[in-house]
This record gives C-alpha cells, sequence and structure tokens, in this order.
C-alpha cells in the first residue's frame, strides 16, 4: 500500500514534532502543506496552528498534534 503525503505528515506529528510549509516541502514534497492538514482535521485529526516568525518579518504557520 502505497504511502500518502497525508500518512507521512500525521506520522511526523504523532512522533510530537512540529511542521512549517518549508520543512513539509524539503521532507515530504509537499507544496501544498495546509491542505493536507485540512484533510487530516476532516479525518477528526486535532491539528494545531500556531503563527510563527522566521527571520525579522516572514510569518508562516507551524502545526503540531
Amino acid at each position: 500500500m502505497k504511502t500518502t503525503q497525508s500518512d507521512q505528515i500525521l506520522s511526523y506529528l504523532k512522533l510530537g514534532r512540529s511542521l512549517t510549509p518549508i520543512s513539509a516541502l524539503d521532507k515530504f514534497g509537499c507544496f501544498r502543506l495546509a491542505a493536507r492538514v485540512n484533510q487530516l482535521r476532516n479525518q477528526g485529526h486535532q491539528i494545531r496552528t500556531r503563527m510563527v516568525t522566521i527571520g525579522k518579518s516572514v510569518r508562516v504557520a507551524s502545526y503540531s498534534l
């Protein structure tokens, strides 16, 4: 059975780690992390979103369980 990006992301989050769009692109080749997170939420997973600042002024979402 093929492992989907959503499966890989969920497994990663279950390890207690967090993901940003840049880290998801690097680790899983995922260009649309928010869409994958939305799919997982629709499946009933309680994923938290926290806005983090990268550098001086770039704000991105960081997702965790």
